[in-house]
């Protein structure tokens, strides 16, 4: 099979690798819960790109991106819901109606106000996009069949899709608004302090399920503190994640100017080392990293 610049050939492509007996074994396994991870991993491989302007990695990130909605739409046609076209169909018929200033077979009165030039702004145009979005979620509203009012909560309106740092800080933030939250952010570190007790605890229980709750809890429990504090959990999170390579890799420099491995080394040399590289922590940063740390 040879490579092609037209989609059909990569629908054709997952359609063999999905084709039971014959098929990929790992692909042939895969069901949409396993492959979420992947689909969100890969935006994140495409925002990554972008933020190094790397167009030649972008392109090829976009078509992991592709690949992801490809392979839900062949599973979701294998259980006879949607086919990759109808995927085409829902994304086109989208944006025709949210775009009617642009698409004159659609209303534009309805939705887009321009001034008595005609002219639209960018906020004239957002305004218009989450009005027809709105009206759009009613609409799919009114088709599920309900059997009962669904409840209004005050969380209702925080995206689900979006990355669990995230999340977690818009889910406080709303019940923020009804008073519902510690107001010294001391209090929130008693609350980190026993979400980690109580983790310890399911440590000598040995209950996988449990832990992985208890760690949930901590993890929202930081999140807490980040707001409190005024700080941006992923920001920080980067930071650091930056901060641990920087002195991994000196420790890896330093081993490897003694003709030694990481796999050589003893944990204790391994920490001396992490240790001697925060003493040289200024240093080490580069400028960029350092104004960032400033802004965190």
């Amino acid at each position: 099979m040879t490579p092609s610049r037209d989609i059909s050939r990569l629908i054709e492509i997952m359609t063999t690798l999905r084709t039971p007996g014959s098929g990929c074994p790992w692909d042939l396994e895969q069901n949409f819960a396993t492959i979420a991870p992947y689909t969100i991993e890969e935006a994140y491989e495409v925002a990554d790109a972008i933020a190094r302007g790397d167009l030649d990695d972008l392109r090829d990130e976009l078509g992991d991106l592709l690949l992801q909605v490809v392979f839900h739409a062949r599973m979701a046609e294998e259980q006879n819901a949607f086919s990759f076209g109808d995927v085409v169909e829902a994304i086109t018929a989208k944006m025709i109606r949210r775009h009617p200033h642009v698409f004159a077979d659609h209303v534009f009165a309805d939705h887009v106000f321009a001034d008595k030039d005609g002219r639209l702004t960018p906020s004239d145009v957002k305004g218009a996009w989450d009005r027809i979005k709105a009206e759009e979620k009613a609409e799919r509203a009114a088709r599920r069949p309900q059997k009962e009012p669904p409840h209004k909560s005050l969380l209702s309106g925080v995206k689900a899709g979006q990355p669990a740092l995230s999340r977690a800080m818009e889910l406080q933030r709303k019940a923020s608004s009804v008073g519902f939250d510690w107001n010294d952010p001391r209090a929130v570190l008693h609350k980190i302090r026993e979400e980690a007790d109580e983790i310890e605890a399911a440590l000598d229980r040995g209950d996988a399920d449990e832990l992985a709750a208890e760690t949930g809890d901590l993890l929202f429990a930081l999140v807490n503190l980040a707001r409190h504090v005024g700080a941006d959990p992923d920001m920080a999170l980067r930071g650091t994640n930056a901060k641990f390579e920087r002195r991994f890799g000196y420790i890896e420099r330093a081993l490897a100017a003694e003709g030694r491995s990481l796999e050589g080394a003893s944990l204790a040399e391994m920490d001396a080392l992490w240790n001697e590289a925060k003493g040289e922590e200024p240093r080490l940063s580069t400028p960029a990293e350092t104004e960032a740390g400033h802004r965190r």
